[in-house]
């Protein structure tokens, strides 16, 4: 890691533009198909043929190459994601020793690159999106650079398909003189369903996806002004990242905070924030009910099949299957059904009770199955 920043051949200063992929978690509400040590991001849940991550990577190649591309990830993922990705440079996989959440994540990867390319544009994309019109993605990202480059931050709310309390909000202001951008008037988190509800019918929110566009200075700038207790010790972490110096006990030290609420939330309320409303078949694959709506299983119609459909004989029936034990699976008259087969654990559960699996996670690390996560 003592090497220099990736893009070496660009000069210092110039407008470029970088793309950092946070790549964190372990995606507990997949269990057990998605695990501590191949979380859902290195997985290929869609049948493309490769990871959410890769799918990441290739969605950003019009706007940055490789060179131009960080991943932030752990200790435990930096292997798979070099592996997965063999073409980045190896200064460009910044290494946490620790979770910290995204906060910590994004504020790493600002302070890298301010080290060498203050005035360029960065932006922020989860390593485990969906987006099914890459077209339409690219035309939204290409405005919400624009914007940037006036020192706001950016977001692209997604236009709300339906209510849902999954997600958190953007409400938006005032328009900008940018066409198709407005202000933020505030960031919402997760609304009870009524609020979600109310929210969608008054046309001015949309969907908080966590995608982040600005300027390398006014990131860092916000996190010093906004959040210090995370810029100041962020900024000399990464000095010695790119030093080659260890870091761990400053990391350590680190308050776990998301970068909604440590930067989004107070930089909306000092005016800094512009949104980019954006519909180009965003989708969150948070849960087992929005992966098959990922595969593009019609809910209430079928029965959606992850893995060796061969396996699998649905008879009136509806739900989700994940199947890679190689067992051959049978449903009958079951409905809105979950089952996760593998070769070490089963799940059965219902659409209705699938973001609940994270508790049933919690509760076998409590009991020491740490082996099974």
């Amino acid at each position: 890691m003592g090497e220099s920043k990736s893009g070496g051949a660009k000069t210092a200063g110039s407008q470029s533009f970088y793309a950092v992929i946070p790549a964190g978690g372990s995606g507990t509400r997949l269990w057990p198909l998605s695990r501590s040590q191949e979380p859902k991001f290195l997985l290929d849940l869609l049948g493309t043929g490769n990871s959410l991550l890769v799918d990441t990577v290739k969605r950003l190649a019009p706007f940055a190459n490789v060179d131009e591309i960080m991943v932030v990830t752990g200790e435990a993922h930096e292997k798979l994601v070099r592996t997965q990705v063999p073409a980045l440079p190896l200064a460009n996989v910044l290494v946490e020793p620790s979770p910290k959440n995204s906060a910590a994540a994004v504020g790493l990867a600002a302070y890298v690159l301010a080290e060498s390319f203050p005035d360029a544009v960065v932006g922020f994309f989860a390593a485990d999106h969906v987006v099914s019109d890459d077209d339409a993605f690219h035309s939204v990202l290409a405005t919400a650079i624009e914007a940037a480059k006036s020192g706001h931050l950016v977001t692209i709310g997604i236009s709300p398909t339906e209510p849902s309390s999954a997600f958190g909000y953007i409400k938006k202001g005032k328009a900008n003189d940018l066409s198709g951008v407005f202000h933020v008037q505030e960031f919402v988190e997760k609304p009870s369903f009524k609020d979600a509800e109310r929210f969608v019918a008054s046309g001015n929110y949309f969907w908080n996806a966590g995608i982040f566009v600005g300027t390398v200075q006014a990131i860092v700038d916000s996190f010093d002004k906004f959040s210090p207790a995370l810029g100041t010790p962020l900024r000399d972490i990464a000095k010695r990242l790119l030093a080659g110096d260890d870091f761990s006990e400053l990391w350590s030290e680190l308050p776990s905070q998301a970068f909604d609420y440590a930067v989004a939330e107070p930089a909306a309320a000092d005016g800094r924030f512009l949104v980019v409303p954006g519909s180009f078949g965003w989708r969150d694959v948070g849960d087992f009910a929005s992966l098959a709506q990922a595969q593009g299983g019609a809910a209430g119609s079928e029965v959606t099949v992850v893995g060796d459909a061969a396996k699998v004989h649905p008879r009136d029936s509806t739900g989700i299957v994940v199947a890679t034990s190689g067992r051959i699976i049978t449903l009958l008259g079951v409905h809105d059904i979950v089952v996760v087969d593998t070769p070490d654990a089963l799940l059965v559960t219902t659409k209705e009770h699938a973001q609940d699996v994270k508790q049933v996670v919690e509760q076998m690390r409590a009991e020491g199955l740490d082996g099974v996560l």
